[in-house]
Formats: structure tokens, C-alpha cells, sequence
């Protein structure tokens, strides 16, 4: 099947899911992290998707991998925040582990499309995200975190 928009791509349809997760998630934070993390995690989020839009609409292969690894950078700065998130206790654990497990679906699919698109010499090297730690190993219960 031809692509004949980024909207038919399943790794944008799971991107924007991903963006009005994070838009749901940071309306619960705390005020004064309005134009904060909140504001960090929500333009990370509306990047992933965008870019990966932008990238589509490039003539060639080559800008559309560029835009890809722009989308996936970004996906990891969210990951990343995410993760600060739950360590300042805005985020619950199982919250966290869902976003980041969503995190590394969309991962692994842009990874995937890059593939694809590059030949076997060209491609980034695959991330192993199995070995990622869980919430419970990352922020264990009886383990203070200090914040200041």
C-alpha cells in the first residue's frame, strides 16, 4: 500500500495518541509548572507527530530519516521528562510506566520506518529498551528523592 499522507502512517496515528495522553496528563500538575515542565512535555510531545508529518512531506528519503531521528530525539526528551515527572510525584507509577511503554512502541516504529528507508550500512543503530528499568526499580517506594 502507497503512503499518500502522514496520516495514513500508523507511527504518526500512535505519535498523536501519544500527544493528547501528555496534553491529558500535565493538566493535573501543579500550576506553577504551567509554563514549566508542563509546557517542556507538551511541546516535546506535539513535536514527535509533527515531525514525523513534516518529514513525509519531504521529496526525498533522505530529509524524511533526517525528520525521523528529529522526531525520535524529541521522543526521548519526553521520555526523559516523563520520568522527572513521576520522580517530583506528578505522576503515578503505573501512569509512568504506561507513557513509557507507549514511549518505546512509537520508538521502535520510527526506528522501524528509518530502517526502511535507509540501507543496511546507513542505518542508526537499534536501541535496546528491553533493559530499561520499571517505575518500581527506578523510584522505589522506600526511597526518598530529594527535591528542592
Amino acid at each position: 500500500m502507497r503512503v499518500k499522507s502522514f496520516r495514513d502512517l500508523l507511527v504518526w496515528q500512535k505519535a498523536m495518541c501519544l500527544a493528547r495522553e501528555i496534553y491529558s496528563l500535565t493538566t493535573a500538575f501543579p500550576k506553577e509548572e504551567l509554563f514549566g515542565l508542563s509546557s517542556q512535555m507538551r511541546r516535546a510531545a506535539v513535536s514527535i507527530p509533527s515531525n514525523i508529518a513534516e518529514g513525509q512531506g519531504q521529496l526525498t528519503d533522505k530529509a524524511f530519516v533526517l525528520f525521523l531521528s528529529r522526531a525520535r530525539g524529541s521522543l526521548c526528551e519526553l521520555g526523559t521528562q516523563t520520568e522527572l515527572a513521576a520522580n517530583l510525584g506528578f505522576v503515578p507509577r503505573a501512569e509512568l510506566d504506561r507513557l513509557l511503554t507507549s514511549c518505546d512502541e512509537v520508538g521502535r516504529m520510527i526506528h522501524g520506518l528509518m530502517r526502511s528507508m535507509t540501507t543496511r550500512s546507513d542505518a542508526p543503530a537499534p536501541h535496546d529498551s528491553s533493559n530499561r528499568p520499571n517505575s518500581q526499580q527506578l523510584y522505589p517506594a522506600n526511597r526518598s528523592i530529594p527535591v528542592r
